[in-house]
């Protein structure tokens, strides 16, 4: 890194001597922090309810159409894209506390609106605010959290931030077994309320504080994090935060981990993840699970298990290591999932319509629940390897790949190349099924899943154990 950004050349905080540090509330301050994500997760889950009850509701009630029932799961992922780049803006002008606390006014607004709603616009006006909620939160909480945690536990802590996602997913389909949508949409107010209120009482990250040249508030924040009555490192006097400028890319520093991070946002979603969840439903009642709520709660339920599991292991295993895994499995889930389409795919058909997507057993009925139970354990198994590594890595890499003084910038690039994909994925999925017929979909979703090792074996660093100062080192080559 260039001379002029000297607040990147040397540790900006760190226990000297490697002294262990005291305090646990550094693990409220993320609990606080990991509400964002919770209310995002409970967003993107609402859906799944709400569009059944709204689509079955007699007239004169405000109900939805096919085409209005799409743009009301989708218009989240463009809100969420819109987010993203708001809340790279933000993060770098108001700050990680500010920009979460910002973030709670259109989680709480979008439902209020939901709640409020009296025709279709009101329904996806309120879904585009959350979404826009959505984008800011999954940017700033793992930021906040990454700058917050010492080495030890900020894998732990980092990988909570996809934990929350699917714990709020699990909490809207379980809730929405006993709530109608607008009750529904109230309880999603609850998360972001309790954000808003725990979050005043959290610190501003310290590195941020650095930046800001204001040290008392930064030592007053790492104390009340880590517990430390020690001195703590501080940047050079007249050390300036800058903003991002095009010249920076030209330094291996930036470029790098730029491109390591958009990678990673885009392979995972380039995995199937949206496709297997697209047929989750469809491959349940193939297996002659007769509710397909109960397959919603039990994908949920597998998401939470083995993103816990991942959170747990990340600061022993390390980041890598898990993404490998996690790609294998996916790579083998995937190929599998392919087979059974092809086993079960009829002849083919000059139809572009949905009914395509829906597998036709050529089998005697017994022959096909058992093909439909290979489906149901390559898609439990793909939720599980993705859980492990490929759901939950990315977002933890992408808080701590980035030098502070392009960190909202690079970190938004990111969040909206990850929105842009999931939209992207979801919108063209039934016309690359089309083409490819869904055991040819499946397969290459298998072949991205085989790239995203390779990319991981070659160019993804391990980031266990190491200070954010010393990833930073790492890539300019120090």
């Amino acid at each position: 890194m260039t001379p002029e950004n000297p607040e990147e050349t040397q540790p900006l905080l760190g226990p000297p001597g490697g002294s262990a540090p005291l305090s646990r509330r550094v693990f409220l301050a993320a609990f606080a922090a990991s509400l964002g994500p919770l209310s995002f997760g409970f967003a993107l889950g609402y859906s799944s309810p709400a569009i059944p009850s709204l689509r079955r509701a007699p007239p004169p009630a405000l109900r939805l159409d096919d085409a209005a029932a799409s743009w009301f799961g989708a218009i989240v992922t463009l809100g969420a894209a819109a987010g993203g780049v708001l809340g790279g803006w933000l993060v770098d002008r108001a700050g990680r506390k500010l920009s979460l606390l910002l973030c709670s006014a259109p989680f709480v607004g979008g439902f209020v609106v939901i709640t409020a709603a009296q025709n279709v616009w009101m329904l996806l006006g309120g879904r585009l605010l959350t979404g826009l909620a959505c984008g800011i939160a999954s940017l700033v909480a793992p930021v906040y959290i990454s700058e917050i945690a010492y080495p030890a536990v900020r894998g732990l802590l980092g990988s909570c931030v996809q934990l929350m996602v699917v714990t709020g997913i699990l909490l809207a389909y379980l809730a929405g077994w006993v709530l109608e949508w607008r009750w529904l949409a109230i309880l999603g107010c609850v998360p972001a309320s309790f954000m808003l209120l725990l979050m005043c009482y959290m610190p501003e990250t310290p590195r941020f504080l650095l930046t800001q040249h204001k040290h008392q508030e930064a030592m007053a924040a790492m104390q009340f994090l880590w517990g430390s009555e020690q001195s703590w490192e501080e940047p050079p006097v007249g050390a300036e935060h800058q903003g991002f400028q095009l010249a920076q890319l030209r330094h291996p520093g930036v470029y790098k981990p730029f491109i390591i991070g958009i990678l990673l946002m885009a392979f995972q979603q380039l995995s199937g993840i949206n496709a297997v969840m697209f047929y989750a439903e469809t491959i349940f009642e193939e297996a002659k699970f007769k509710d397909s709520s109960v397959a919603s709660i039990i994908v949920g339920i597998i998401q939470v298990l083995f993103t816990a599991m991942a959170a747990l292991i990340m600061d022993r295993a390390g980041r890598r290591l898990l993404l490998t895994l996690s790609g294998v499995v996916m790579v083998f889930s995937t190929s599998a999932f392919g087979a059974y389409f092809r086993l079960t795919q009829g002849g083919p058909s000059n139809s572009s319509h949905v009914a395509l997507l829906t597998p036709i057993s050529m089998e005697p009925p017994s022959a096909s629940v058992g093909l439909a139970w290979l489906a149901v354990g390559s898609m439990c198994l793909f939720i599980a390897g993705f859980a492990v590594g490929w759901g939950p890595i990315p977002w933890l890499l992408m808080s701590e790949i980035f030098p502070l003084h392009v960190k909202g910038m690079a970190t938004g690039v990111c969040v909206l190349t990850n929105w842009f994909m999931a939209f992207l994925v979801t919108k063209e999925f039934s016309s690359v099924m089309e083409v490819l017929r869904p055991y040819g979909a499946f397969w290459l979703a298998s072949a991205f899943c085989i790239f995203s090792v390779l990319f991981t074996l070659s160019c993804v660093p391990e980031t266990k154990g190491k200070t954010l100062e010393q990833i930073t080192a790492h890539f300019e080559g120090r």
